[in-house]
């Protein structure tokens, strides 16, 4: 009845495995796609034992079980059309059974493929674990004497099986072979339910008829009332409430319900267009270049004219205008000028911090400090700052003051001296962090590399940009303002989507590159070439097989930037983070940005460091090489961050603050809006001025 077992590690290594028939075993496509991709959709049945959970993949179900505290998974296949209530059971049996026999065994190998080399060590190293699992026989001399135990189970519950059917249909036959009831008849005519006497309960057999009657009972009832509702009419035909046809009232005919296609017969492209209602939904992806329906697009609100950034005069680049914060003018200022703002605001909120503590002409000390720096966290923190950056950017500041004199005056603060010292150090602290440690200046970036390819007489290789982030957050809808902000500067862009999950994903990058294109012709006049396209392949494909073939279509048309949209994941989920992982070994883009909300504090933390870390472990370790021949994987993390929802917040800016902390990258972009020109630039000034004020 079963057409594959198997039992293998969690790392993938397989310890047994029985085929009943010729054909190939589908558990690698359980592991790629169930197990570590986690694309699959499965159910889980939670027994006495553990979790059995079920996939019904093509041709096959197959079930699985976690052993969790050995790191195995048990996994059992046969024809989907089947009907095997046994296999969750049969599963916990085998794991009980093999655990019992080889545990330390198990233990042994489990142990060796963590790093721990007890299966080369042998005797001397492993201890009563390690006994030499490898021979000549490999693991026929390991787990030797299971096959005859596993026959031993499966025909157990084979058999077991079969005799419960047989008592089943003998079962049903009898029910059948009882008289019927007719729709006039009472209730009492119906089979009755049999009841347990005192101290006993019901059997499996009495359940069964109890089951059966109660059906037959429901079955007479609805006949009894259809026959009181219905008559029939002198000419042969039936009429609702039992009143002539003359009576009856004309009803329009009912629509005839369209056929349901369910999950056990496969799908065509056929039966998704038929239960697709969008007015320009494709029929199939469209290959990249493929022009689109024409729909009308109303480009007054699609941007925002006030929103607008300016143009270089001599430069002729277009730079997106500051955010001022706190909903205040979008002047430009200098650096000089925002540093001046900062260090006024953060003499208004350490002077109120401050204006308590009045000390003789002396060395501070951390004594004297202490007081005013839990102040000064307790204020971070109500920026939205997350706590544990708040502490160690205020344990800075401590360490900075402690041992400096002040001038004598009315206080510690009454004199200018002390306020110049706290201010300074708390200002310094902040600009010290939220500085830039590389270049923020994309354009920059992104012609140094097209002049490269060109000294070399090569074709150009694109400009890759990949943006990554939980979901909900905008990834898409900020990709697309970047997009309109390289549009601006005259580049040609292609958006790749690698979101093949998320149901709708595709067709919203559809929407912005169709409006993008709207806005282009308005910026260049019709007729001009078209700067932007999206490449696309569906849903369900490998998400970075498609930023392969996009990277590859971008060369080859002479796209300069390619904008990568990847699917939403959280931090904490590991088979999805080393897809992504893999799309950024495979591909090396040049840029990889983290989009994030500026409403979280504590949390940003948390994402971005999960973010970063597991891109840098698991690319690390992808074993994979890039298209150009490099070693790929080699610790890649996030470059740098986009916040969105900034216009929410007001001078509540703290996740900037600490997002930049944990992860020491530059804050590219904020997005202030839903409209295409609305992202902003932000000015570390600006940041240590809204951190500073009251």
């Amino acid at each position: 009845m079963l057409d594959h077992c198997s039992i293998l590690t969690q790392g993938g290594l397989v310890l047994w495995e029985r085929s009943f028939t010729p054909s190939a075993s589908p558990f690698d496509t359980l592991i790629r796609e169930a197990l570590i991709e986690q694309r699959s959709t499965s159910t889980t049945t939670t027994t006495a034992e553990g979790a059995v959970s079920r996939w019904d993949k093509d041709a096959h179900s197959l079930l699985w079980l976690l052993a969790n505290d050995l790191d195995l998974v048990l996994c059992v296949a046969y024809q989907r059309i089947l009907s095997l209530p046994y296999v969750a059971d049969l599963l916990e049996a085998i794991r009980r059974a093999f655990l019992k026999a080889y545990r330390e065994t198990v233990e042994a190998i489990v142990e060796s493929t963590r790093g721990k080399d007890v299966l080369v060590l042998g005797g001397a190293g492993g201890g009563k674990a390690a006994f030499g699992l490898f021979g000549q026989k490999g693991w026929q001399k390991v787990f030797a004497g299971w096959d005859e135990t596993f026959n031993r189970i499966l025909r157990d519950f084979e058999a077991n099986a079969a005799k419960n059917k047989k008592t089943t249909k003998t079962r049903t036959a009898a029910i059948a072979d009882s008289p019927s009831s007719s729709p006039g008849d009472s209730e009492a005519t119906t089979p009755s339910l049999a009841s347990p006497s005192a101290g006993e309960t019901l059997d499996a057999q009495t359940i069964a008829r109890n089951i059966a009657a109660l059906k037959a009972r429901q079955k007479a009832a609805q006949k009894g009332k259809a026959g009181g509702r219905r008559s029939m009419t002198p000419g042969g035909t039936e009429s609702e409430g039992g009143g002539s046809e003359s009576d009856a009232t004309p009803t329009k005919p009912r629509a005839r319900k369209a056929a349901t296609k369910w999950s056990d017969s496969p799908i065509t492209e056929a039966d998704l267009a038929a239960y697709d209602y969008s007015s320009d939904a494709p029929g199939s992806p469209a290959p990249p270049g493929t022009p689109q329906k024409e729909v009308e697009v109303d480009t007054k609100a699609l941007v925002d004219r006030g929103a607008m950034g300016k143009r270089d005069a001599k430069s002729g680049l277009y730079e997106v205008a500051e955010y001022a914060v706190g909903g205040g003018s979008d002047d430009e200022d200098d650096e000089d000028d925002g540093a001046a703002t900062a260090a006024q605001g953060a003499t208004s909120a350490l002077g109120s911090f401050f204006s308590r503590l009045s000390l003789s002409p002396r060395a501070l000390t951390a004594a004297d400090l202490a007081p005013i720096l839990s102040a000064m966290q307790q204020h971070l923190m109500s920026k939205n700052v997350a706590k544990d950056i708040a502490e160690q950017v205020v344990q800075s500041v401590g360490k900075s003051l402690e041992g400096k004199k002040v001038s004598s005056g009315s206080g510690l603060f009454g004199g200018g001296a002390g306020k110049k010292a706290v201010r300074e150090a708390m200002h310094d602290a902040l600009v010290r962090i939220l500085t830039p440690k590389t270049s923020t200046d994309l354009l920059l970036e992104i012609q140094r590399k097209r002049s490269a390819s060109n000294a070399k007489g090569a074709v150009a290789d694109p400009y890759a940009i990949t943006f990554v982030g939980v979901n909900g957050v905008g990834k898409s809808t900020n990709l697309s303002k970047v997009a309109f902000w390289l549009l601006q500067n005259r580049l040609r862009v292609l958006i790749a989507a690698c979101d093949t999950f998320r149901s709708g994903a595709v067709e919203q990058l559809r929407v912005h590159v169709r409006n993008l294109g709207k806005l282009e012709e308005e910026l260049e006049g019709e007729g001009a070439a078209k700067r932007v396209e999206l490449f696309e392949k569906g849903y369900g494909k490998d998400a970075a097989g498609i930023a392969k073939d996009a990277l590859a279509y971008a060369k080859q048309q002479g796209f300069d930037v390619v904008l990568i949209d990847t699917a939403g994941r959280m931090q904490d989920n590991e088979p999805l983070m080393r897809a992504l992982a893999k799309l950024i070994a495979v591909n090396q883009p040049d840029k990889i940005i983290f989009v994030g909300e500026a409403l979280v504090g504590n949390e940003a933390v948390d994402q971005l460091t999960k973010f970063n870390r597991a891109l840098r472990d698991f690319s690390g370790s992808a074993g994979v090489r890039s298209s150009a021949g490099a070693a790929a994987g080699e610790g890649r993390g996030v470059d740098g961050m986009i916040l969105t929802k900034f216009d929410t917040i007001d001078d509540k800016v703290g996740a900037a603050l600490s997002m930049t902390y944990v992860s020491g990258q530059p804050i590219y972009f904020v997005g202030t809006g839903q409209t295409y020109s609305d992202l902003r630039m932000l000015r570390v000034g600006h940041i240590v001025q809204a951190l500073l004020q009251d």
